[in-house]
């Protein structure tokens, strides 16, 4: 179902919109025109989002606003939540502590962490490293138990609460869960892995993942806005409001926390939620320019080793037409190519980001709805990548700002 707009929001969509370059104003505006009609069409407050090319990011903008209620405007400075692309950056530390020699793909989290840490989890104490990072290990998600879902996103959630970096463990412990499958055998996907991955990098480093996120992935980059909520200082004044979708499905499963309400018909203002309870599977935000220069970095072999980053990319079937599964990255069927990248949807915030597998497009698409839990009356911004006429507004764009690099 397509939810109604809130008045003020249909009579005046405002754009924020910063480019690096630009010749030829006819592909931004197409570009932006085609963000704009997302917006519309889907009850999106706002989207940010950026492109690059092997020139670097060459265009960031945003669309809407950042605040129904104070019709503040968004723009490209705005911090959102990337959700599971959380899990592509703790793949690559993972990756690179493989490459240096302190960590082996085929060790277990339990060899490493211990019994007392993964006891009652199933399939924990067999599952190798490798396994974690491409989502065959069996391992239930504590993403979809009735319990945390209230008290994580819902109903019994409580706005000002950090949560422990390992408490989402305990709703996959004992009988609460079983296996999904035996380690190796299939695919399913799952939080806890990277929960568990996250447990295992602050092991092996004897460091806090920030520290390493920051001091070995980010800062060698020249990155600064991308924060890990809950974990290190954030100024709020960069995070829009968080919305999202207000439907059936979202009210059975998870309930309306009372510190939530209706911004708009169709749209929950969950701003006074935080992140904390994602951790390592789905806490960092991000800036749309960062995130597209980290991308383009990992595409570039500047992230982890061209050889490391193969095996990442080392794609297998997930069950669903036009998805394949690797190392902390998938590969998505588009209109008339494939996606190598991750999305993911939070509670507040939805994003999408990867390149093309063919020609020199990166392309990264955030949001401040949410849609998890909210069935399929929720719209994903990796539906925005798979349609044709973006991908083809987002390619001219680039080809008018990087010409020697952009794909035709």
């Amino acid at each position: 179902m397509r939810y109604v707009f809130a008045s003020i929001y249909l009579a005046s969509l405002s754009i924020a919109v910063s480019v690096a370059q630009a010749d030829d104003h006819g592909a931004e505006e197409a570009f932006r025109a085609a963000l704009v009609r997302a917006s519309k069409q889907h009850q999106l407050p706002s989207i940010s989002a950026a492109i690059a090319t092997r020139q670097g990011v060459i265009w960031t903008g945003a669309v809407g606003y950042a605040n129904l209620e104070t019709h503040s405007r968004a723009n490209a400075a705005y911090l959102y939540g990337i959700g599971s692309i959380t899990k592509t950056f703790v793949a690559c530390i993972v990756e690179r502590l493989v490459d240096q020699g302190q960590l082996s793909l085929d060790a277990t989290a339990a060899n490493i962490l211990g019994p007392e840490v993964v006891a009652g989890i199933p399939n924990a104490d067999r599952a190798t490293i490798r396994q974690l990072l491409n989502h065959t290990s069996g391992i239930p998600t504590w993403e979809f138990d009735a319990e945390w879902i209230r008290k994580g996103r819902g109903a019994e959630s409580i706005p000002q609460r950090l949560w422990g970096k390992a408490e989402t463990l305990d709703y996959v412990r004992g009988s609460r869960h079983p296996a999904t499958n035996a380690p190796g055998t299939s695919y399913a996907y799952a939080n806890t892995n990277y929960t568990l991955l996250g447990l295992v990098v602050e092991k092996i480093t004897s460091r806090d993942i920030v520290d390493v996120l920051h001091n070995d992935l980010l800062e060698p980059l020249g990155l600064a806005d991308i924060r890990l909520e809950g974990f290190e200082p954030i100024d709020p004044s960069r995070i829009p409001a968080r919305y999202h979708y207000d439907t059936t499905e979202f009210r059975r499963t998870a309930g309306l926390s009372p510190a939530f309400h209706l911004a708009a018909p169709g749209l929950i203002d969950v701003s006074r939620s935080n992140l904390s309870t994602e951790w390592t599977a789905g806490g960092l935000l991000a800036t749309a320019r960062d995130l597209a220069a980290f991308t383009l970095a990992l595409r570039d072999g500047r992230v982890v080793a061209p050889a490391t980053l193969a095996r990442m990319v080392s794609f297998a079937p997930t069950g669903e037409a036009g998805e394949e599964v690797g190392q902390g990255l998938f590969h998505e069927r588009l209109a008339d190519d494939w996606l190598i990248g991750y999305d993911g949807g939070v509670l507040g915030f939805g994003a999408v980001m990867g390149w093309l597998e063919h020609g020199d497009l990166v392309v990264v698409i955030m949001t401040n709805v949410g849609m998890m839990h909210a069935g399929n009356d929720a719209w994903y911004p990796l539906q925005l990548v798979r349609s044709k006429a973006f991908v083809r507004a987002a390619r001219r764009l680039a080809l008018e700002l990087s010409p020697r690099s952009a794909a035709p």
